[in-house]
């Protein structure tokens, strides 16, 4: 067996990280730096009115809407309330079980959804219909709302107000999600960088 290979292929697993990190560094190129800006624009004045901040997202999406519902939580000084609206089993499968799965999310938002109130949704198709129902009804509220979207986008692309697109190729959810994280870990750590130089 030659050095650096097993049974296994490493030295083909170490070729396709060569690939993967390639695609992630040319996608990540492409990333509008202004709408990143304006999602933490949002985000900072959201917390600064007290009002709060709801985060959807389906499957790998859902627990990304989790992780930046506990940072954002988690950022000393200053008090944002972010909640994700996946976290709820019972709450969840319950809507899911009586008024279909497209209304998981919008049957929650209209119950707690006020105007002065943000929604992010965050789905690499652009295109679930439980996400597009939310950010219509919040939309008709006249809530802020922000979308971190892969592939060409979908029609969530051109629904919120705040668009943070990940171009990518279809069906190349990796590499969405793994940067949807990293605007996760750019925004906190920027907010906590703003809220704490005042």
């Amino acid at each position: 067996m030659v050095a650096g290979e097993s049974r296994w292929g490493l030295a083909g697993a170490s070729a396709f990280c060569d690939r993967y990190f390639s695609e992630l560094a040319s996608i990540m190129a492409r990333i509008d730096r202004e709408a990143v800006g304006r999602l933490a624009d949002a985000l900072l004045d959201t917390s600064s009115r007290n009002a709060s901040i709801f985060l959807i997202g389906n499957g790998g999406s859902a627990a990304t809407a989790s992780h930046w519902a506990n940072d954002l939580a988690s950022i000393p000084g200053r008090n944002f309330r972010a909640l994700s609206l996946a976290d709820n089993v019972a709450t969840v499968t319950a809507i899911a079980n009586d008024h279909g799965y497209e209304k998981i999310f919008a049957r929650q938002l209209d119950s707690l959804l006020v105007r002065e109130d943000m929604v992010v949704a965050f789905s690499a198709s652009g295109n679930s219909p439980n996400i597009l129902s939310a950010i219509e009804l919040a939309n008709g509220r006249g809530s802020m709302t922000a979308g971190l979207t892969g592939f060409d986008g979908g029609k969530l692309r051109h629904m919120v107000q705040i668009a943070v697109h990940i171009e990518s190729e279809p069906g190349s959810y990796g590499p969405v999600e793994d940067l949807h994280m990293v605007m996760d870990h750019l925004v906190t750590s920027y907010l906590c960088e703003v809220i704490n130089s005042r």
